[in-house]
This record gives structure tokens, C-alpha cells and sequence, in this order.
């Protein structure tokens, strides 16, 4: 996230919200020197109290800079702390060598009459200011995730930049979509190499050559000019040789899952891994109305309560409402979180829908054996749980951060499967954005691993209108 802007080296001022989004930003900042004004302290202070994410960085923020603190002098205080020691420590993947500088005397805080020093960002701007003055030495620079505070900042003429050193890609084109097309001369280019077998009624190709180094496992691979071959990377022995196995069809009426059929090649590919009990962590990305939801409870109905896999599903997500906030609600978890859980419902009313005619008895009764079997839980206390053998869905994950998603996935104890759905394109929470969202991250860490699967959901199934409002809008 470093931005040189000429020789001198840099003296980043690092606002509050920096702080309380990464804890250990104090770290990230190479051999660049850091400074914390006072009134940062002051808000950090305000702050700590509470069991919010935000708290509980807060604190932790205050606990590095107690350990950075302990046993200096105030002369030491005042010549700046080397960062670099608590490094290892803070989990930080660079070792700082610079140095944190802490206001420790007044400043000459000069700002235009239009911009009031009682305002804490104001006065953070002013402390800025006065610095490129006394600190002539080094290039100051202001770090916010505010963006009306940077805005303010290059109107005043004062160098500031966003925190990007959370972002885990520089684009959100570039994410992983789960999915590759080959070549149409592909066989034709791997005649000579190309090993096939079946097994359990499977069918298995075993392919070398260079074009699978990119390959990554559990990636849906198709080609372009045959429809009806679809497969996925089943495991990769080397860089330069994997084994590929031909999916399930589930667009045929008898494929269905708990009466679902995929209607697209993505959907097909999605129920295959969520099928697939090997698979223990699915994403699934897609905009409104591509049948993620939907998809992820067909096949956990099928595997609890046909196929005994699991105890029970287990649905969640993140309680971040689109407009103004109505307020507390009453009752037990379960009622509390219901209100959240208007996409559960709605899918449940396409599931329930009783085959054979047996009416509003037997809808009823499915409803009820459905029901049982189903369990909402909130995000909130989620810490220190273990889930046993469950289904878990986490819906509207692209509202996590990084850490927030980490506290929910090692949850899972044996034989448990998680599945997160989300759309990066609708993010409601303040300072996350497509490439920093916890949905890109796991999408991104989990690519590699045997275990996991990923794909992205292009085309909308909900309806004609849906589908040009999404477009048109």
C-alpha cells in the first residue's frame, strides 16, 4: 500500500478508522515511520468499551501499543519506538523497521476559519498540517478510510491516501470465477497424454501438459464447442498433471435434487459441489435472483434428511440492514434472526411444494419435517462453538471482514460442511468494499485447497423482470 511520491522517506499519520478496521496496521508500513496525534488516542479510548468487532480491535490495538510502550523513557517516547520488535508477534506479514512517533508536544494547529478545530477530523487534519511544516525531513502523508476526511485533506493540500493493505485483489475482475473453458482442438491436443477409467460409475481423465499448471482443484472445466462435456479438477499429483472427473447432469428431471433442477451450466456445477461430500467448503457468488440460496438448501435437505450426512442445517448471516434500522426485536435467537431470514423463507415455500396432489396435509407435513431440521443461529455468538456433522449456510457474506468469516469457518469440527453465498456488488457494510470483503478473501485463500470449491453464478433464474432490472438499473 506504500506510495512513494518522491526520494523522501515517509511519515504516515494514521486516523482512528485505520486503527479500528486492522489492528495491526502499525506494522504494514515497511521502513516508513508512523504517527498517532492525540486525538486518535482520545477516540480509541472512546471506543474500547463493548463486545463489537470494533471494540475488540480497539483493545487490541491498545494492548500492541502498551507492549511497543513498556520500560521507554519519555526521551525514547520522543525519538520515536523502533516497530519492528513486536513484528513476529503481531502476525504481521512484513517486518516494519520503522518508527511510531506519538504527539507528545503542542503543535501550531493553523486550518481556515470554514474548517472548526472543536471537530476531531479537523483537528486531525490541522496536527497533519503543522507536521509537513516541522517535519520538513520526511513526506507527510495521511492514511484514512474516511473518504471525506481524504477529500478535505487534497483541499487542503495535504497528501492522503485509503488503507489498502487489506485488499486481497487490486480488481474484483480478477477474482477467481471457479470455472475455465477449453480450447475446442483440447482432446486433439492432449491425445498423446490423456489416460481415461471409470470407477463407481464415474468416468476419469488423467491429463498432463503445461496448460494445467492454472488449473486449480474442484475447477469446473467445459468445452467451448462441446455443451455436453462439463468436468471438475478432482486432485493435481504435480504442477503439470491432473485428474479430472465428468459431473453429475442435474438439468435432467431425473437428477433433480429435493425437486430442483439446474437450469444453467454454473447451477450444474454449483450442485455438484455442494453434492459432493468431499467438497467440505463451498462460495458460491452470483448477483440477485442466480438461485444461490435456493441451490445450497435443495442440497442440504437431500443430504440431511435423505442421505443422513448430516445432523441438521444450520443458516446464518449477517444482520446489516439495507434501509433505517426498525429497532429491536423480541424473543429467542431463532425469533430474533427470523426477520433476517426472508430469503430462507421464501426458498423453503418453492421446497415445500407437496408432489402428488396431497394438498395443504401433506405441504403441512413437510413443512413441519423440514422445519425440524433447520436451525437459525445468529453471527454473534458464534465464538467458541464447535458445530458437529452440520450443514452450515452463511448467507449475505460478502458483509464480512476477513476476520469476521476466519471466527465462523473454524467453527466447523468433523464432518461439517460450510457453504457461503454472497454478491460483492451489494455490500452494506462501511469500509468494505469488493476487494477487501471476507467473501473475496476466503474465495481467494481457498482456491488451492483439496477440499474447497468456488463458483460464480452468472445468470439470473428468478424472472424476466428481475433479469432486466439487474441489467437496466
Amino acid at each position: 500500500m506504500i506510495k512513494r511520491h518522491n526520494e523522501k522517506p515517509c511519515l504516515f499519520v494514521l486516523d482512528t478508522n485505520v486503527l479500528m478496521h486492522d489492528p495491526t496496521a502499525i506494522f504494514r508500513f515497511q521502513e516508513h515511520d508512523i504517527f498517532l496525534p492525540m486525538v486518535v488516542l482520545e477516540e480509541l479510548d472512546h471506543s474500547k468499551k463493548g463486545l463489537s468487532e470494533v471494540a475488540r480491535n480497539v483493545r487490541q490495538v491498545s494492548r500492541f501499543l502498551d507492549q511497543l510502550m513498556a520500560d521507554a523513557t519519555k526521551e525514547e517516547i520522543d525519538a520515536g519506538l523502533p516497530i519492528g520488535q513486536l513484528s513476529a508477534s503481531a502476525d504481521s506479514p512484513t517486518q516494519s523497521s520503522g518508527r511510531l512517533f506519538f504527539q507528545t508536544s503542542a503543535l501550531d494547529l493553523d486550518l481556515p476559519a470554514a474548517l472548526p478545530g472543536t471537530v476531531a477530523d479537523n483537528n486531525f487534519l490541522a496536527t497533519a498540517r503543522a507536521l509537513s511544516k516541522t517535519r520538513t525531513d520526511r513526506q507527510v502523508i495521511i492514511v484514512s478510510k474516511d473518504i471525506n476526511l481524504r477529500i478535505k485533506a487534497a483541499v487542503l493540500g495535504i497528501p492522503a491516501e485509503d488503507y489498502s493493505n487489506d485488499q486481497v485483489l487490486d480488481d474484483a475482475d480478477l477474482l477467481y470465477t471457479g470455472q475455465a473453458a477449453l480450447p475446442a482442438d483440447f482432446w486433439d491436443q492432449h491425445e498423446k497424454a490423456l489416460d481415461s477409467w471409470q470407477e463407481a460409475g464415474r468416468t476419469f481423465y488423467r491429463i498432463q501438459g503445461p496448460d494445467v499448471t492454472d488449473w486449480y482443484p474442484s475447477q469446473c472445466l467445459y468445452l467451448e464447442e462441446d455443451a455436453s462435456f462439463e468436468a471438475m479438477v478432482c486432485r493435481k499429483p504435480s504442477a503439470t498433471e491432473a485428474i479430472i472427473e465428468l459431473v453429475e447432469d442435474y438439468r435432467l428431471p431425473r437428477h433433480n435434487v429435493w425437486g430442483i433442477n439446474a437450469r444453467n451450466r454454473e447451477q450444474n456445477f454449483a450442485l455438484n459441489m455442494l453434492m459432493n461430500p468431499d467438497i467440505d467448503f463451498v462460495t458460491l457468488l452470483g448477483t440477485a435472483g442466480t438461485g444461490k440460496t435456493l441451490l445450497a438448501l435443495a442440497a442440504g435437505l437431500v443430504q440431511v434428511l435423505e442421505r443422513n450426512l448430516y445432523r441438521e442445517i444450520i443458516m446464518t448471516r449477517v444482520t446489516v440492514p439495507v434501509g433505517e434500522d426498525i429497532g429491536f426485536l423480541p424473543g429467542t435467537e431463532e425469533e430474533k434472526m427470523t426477520p433476517w431470514m426472508g430469503a430462507l423463507m421464501d426458498n423453503l415455500e418453492v421446497l415445500t411444494q407437496p408432489s402428488g396432489g396431497s394438498g395443504e396435509w401433506g405441504r403441512a407435513a413437510t413443512n413441519d419435517l423440514v422445519r425440524n431440521r433447520i436451525r437459525i443461529s445468529s453471527l454473534n455468538f458464534m465464538r467458541g462453538r464447535t458445530f458437529l456433522n452440520k450443514y452450515i449456510i452463511l448467507d449475505e457474506a460478502q458483509n464480512l471482514t476477513a476476520k469476521q468469516m476466519k471466527t465462523l469457518i473454524t467453527r466447523a469440527g468433523p464432518g461439517t460442511k460450510v457453504v457461503c453465498l454472497g454478491n460483492i456488488a451489494q455490500i452494506d457494510t462501511p469500509y468494505l468494499t469488493e476487494t477487501t470483503s471476507g467473501l473475496t478473501y476466503v474465495v481467494d485463500r481457498f482456491k488451492d485447497w483439496t477440499h474447497s470449491g468456488h463458483i460464480t453464478l452468472l445468470r439470473g433464474e428468478r424472472s424476466r423482470l428481475a433479469d432486466f432490472a439487474s441489467q437496466a438499473l
